[in-house]
């Protein structure tokens, strides 16, 4: 499999064992991670830790791949073409319930930071969430946690997911061109790309759980977000990968919490910037208290996930699943006790 070729090369099977450590290593480890949507302030943390060099101190030759959505990127894994998804917390949950033992192990986002928003040309008269009713509903791709808030707003509602058509957009230019166009009515989507659809007056958003307590307003609880996941397999196989990953990204969620909007801009690829930093600016300024401040994972952040997906899908909400076993704040207390300051 690609994620055993990967540690061959970098000459690193010796990292299933106890004692594994950067110093010993001649080579560094390499390691594919998958995301759907990179630009996303969803999952800044992981561009920090990239741009910053966070992995690379790590002793990891770090391969990041950009899918249109969270859905693809963990088909990739998966698939075994990558070996860590950087992705949304409630994919866990629904793979165990799909009989895939897959564990989040460091967090990126205390909420979904999701944004749920209507197009005001095409529907001038909306009054409630029922009135999406037989719309296009745009999403960064299906079954995407995109897809998984506008199923799980619209449960609320009394609507189910077939009464609107779910089209991917992705995160970024085109999801824009989208709503502008008015070949969607409304549309799921993260920043920077609510951001600018806001200030340009082609959104009116609806639901924003960019706040944190509109999110537990909205799921019942805290619901995790962006996060590193991968195999149960790989996780035991591979637990020095494990921690180095852990610990970048934990540096890089202190890293941002102490950062300013100069600070994010200088780090960031112009190319993220969607051609407007002051629109970047005032996205990550709406995002950032939805970002987690240390990677750790909330204790009932599981079951607030199980009940979202549960709400949409009778099987799963009937199954007996392990939640424990869908994350583990193990590696992100070792990264915090190394690393107090980020």
């Amino acid at each position: 499999m690609m994620r055993r070729r990967h540690l061959i090369a970098g000459g690193l099977l010796a990292a299933t064992a106890p004692h594994w450590g950067v110093a010993q290593t001649p080579e560094a480890a390499k390691v594919t991670i998958a995301v759907g949507g990179k630009n996303l302030l969803y999952y800044l943390p992981l561009t920090v830790a990239e741009q910053l060099g966070y992995f690379k101190a790590e002793g990891l030759d770090v391969t990041i791949v950009d899918f249109a959505g969270g859905s693809r990127a963990l088909q990739a894994v998966v698939g075994g073409s990558a070996d860590v998804v950087s992705g949304a917390f409630e994919h866990t949950v629904n793979m165990q319930f799909k009989g895939q033992h897959m564990r989040a192990f460091v967090l990126q986002g205390a909420a979904p930071q999701i944004v749920l928003g209507i197009n005001p040309k095409t529907m001038p008269g909306f009054g409630t969430i029922a009135d999406l009713k037989g719309k296009k509903v745009g999403v960064t791709a299906p079954g995407s946690s995109t897809n998984v808030m506008l199923n799980f707003v619209l449960a609320k509602a009394g609507l189910k997911p077939s009464d609107v058509s779910v089209i991917g957009v992705g995160a970024g230019n085109g999801a824009v061109a989208a709503m502008r166009a008015g070949q969607i009515d409304a549309i799921s989507n993260l920043d920077p790309v609510i951001t600018l659809l806001q200030r340009s007056g082609d959104l009116k958003i609806v639901s924003d759980t960019r706040v944190l307590a509109e999110s537990d307003k909205v799921f019942g609880g805290p619901m995790p977000a962006g996060c590193l996941y991968a195999m149960q397999a790989f996780i035991d196989g591979h637990p020095g990968v494990t921690q180095a990953l852990t610990n970048a990204i934990v540096r890089a969620d202190k890293w941002i919490r102490a950062a300013g909007p100069a600070d994010i801009i200088k780090v960031v690829p112009e190319a993220f910037l969607m051609g407007d930093r002051a629109v970047y600016i005032d996205a990550f300024l709406a995002a950032k208290g939805a970002l987690s401040p240390d990677g750790m994972i909330p204790e009932k952040g599981a079951q607030t996930a199980f009940r979202a997906l549960a709400s949409v899908d009778a099987k799963l909400a009937a199954a007996k699943l392990d939640l424990a076993a869908v994350y583990t704040n193990d590696f992100v207390r070792k990264a915090n006790t190394k690393y107090p300051k980020g």
